[in-house]
């Protein structure tokens, strides 16, 4: 498996670790997806050593102690460890009672901290370039793809000209996105860990002069290196599945933000809309179904 920076930064400063350090080096090395989620005592007590002695090993290697280096290495695990690996964190929860309340808190924190550290100019870039292009298209898939599918759902009734890049085979992925160039917006969506094939679009449509938009967890990955705005939300592992809570919220504001702006735009399309679905009966009325059998495909 890759070396993570967390685990680079131990093997750096190994030889110089006293006798107690290299015990917890040691395991964290060899166990580093089990440690990320261990408690300072409970690390302590794996080793054999004392807990202030784990929290004195964190600040020996440059962490203002030991939550910090714990974020750290859990930050690193998110883009390295597979599904069945991540699977494994299901079993710190002691029932399905804790699994829930542990579940929808961390969904809790990362809405916070996303609000807490959202950009104000970049949000309002990515407002700008979206209302000034020509063209948009939108990409998430694998875990993302209910994030693209949402705010595609919602871009049209906002836009006359939006594309959803749906996840196929390779070739025609970039079928789908081969006419993007000057003008036009890519949003591109992805979450540890990052889809190559996002990517590798994001990548494609730069070279074409796209504007590129990335929603993403944090700066510094893939998903950032060829974006021209990114925005980001924060995401946790509680297991095998991606925590996007708190992305969702992000473009839903995104989603409200545009439309301030469209606002008479909306009225048209939703005033046409209405008119279809209360035809073809897309919504329950509450009126009386006598007549439903006309309608039963």
């Amino acid at each position: 498996m890759e070396t993570t920076e967390t685990i680079a930064t131990i093997e750096k400063n190994y030889q110089g670790l006293s006798k107690g350090h290299k015990a917890i080096a040691d395991f964290i090395l060899k166990s580093y997806d089990k440690a990320a989620y261990m408690t300072a005592a409970k690390l302590g007590e794996e080793v054999g050593v004392s807990e202030s002695t784990v929290v004195r090993f964190t600040t020996e290697l440059g962490f203002e102690g030991y939550p910090q280096f714990q974020k750290a290495l859990q930050e690193d695990l998110k883009t390295k460890l597979t599904s069945v690996q991540r699977l494994d964190y299901t079993e710190r929860f002691a029932g399905d009672a804790e699994a829930v309340k542990a579940v929808m808190s961390q969904d809790i924190t990362n809405l916070k901290e996303t609000l807490e550290n959202i950009d104000d100019e970049e949000f309002g870039r990515a407002v700008n370039a979206i209302l000034k292009a020509r063209k948009i298209y939108i990409m998430g898939i694998r875990a993302s793809q209910a994030l693209s599918e949402f705010m595609y759902f919602y871009m049209t009734v906002l836009f006359d000209d939006v594309v959803l890049v749906r996840s196929t085979c390779t070739n025609e992925l970039f079928e789908q996105i081969m006419p993007i160039g000057e003008g036009d917006v890519m949003i591109g969506i992805s979450y540890p860990r990052y889809s190559a094939r996002t990517i590798n679009s994001m990548e494609y449509a730069k070279k074409k002069g796209a504007t590129i938009i990335a929603i993403t967890d944090k700066g510094g990955t893939p998903m950032t290196e060829h974006a021209d705005i990114s925005l980001f939300a924060k995401s946790s592992m509680a297991s095998f599945v991606d925590s996007l809570t708190a992305s969702l919220s992000l473009i839903n504001a995104l989603l409200v933000t545009l439309g301030m702006h469209r606002k008479e735009h909306i009225k048209e399309s939703l005033a046409s809309l209405e008119t279809l679905w209360s035809q073809y009966r897309v919504y329950e009325t509450g009126r009386d179904r006598k007549d439903d059998s006309d309608y039963i495909l």
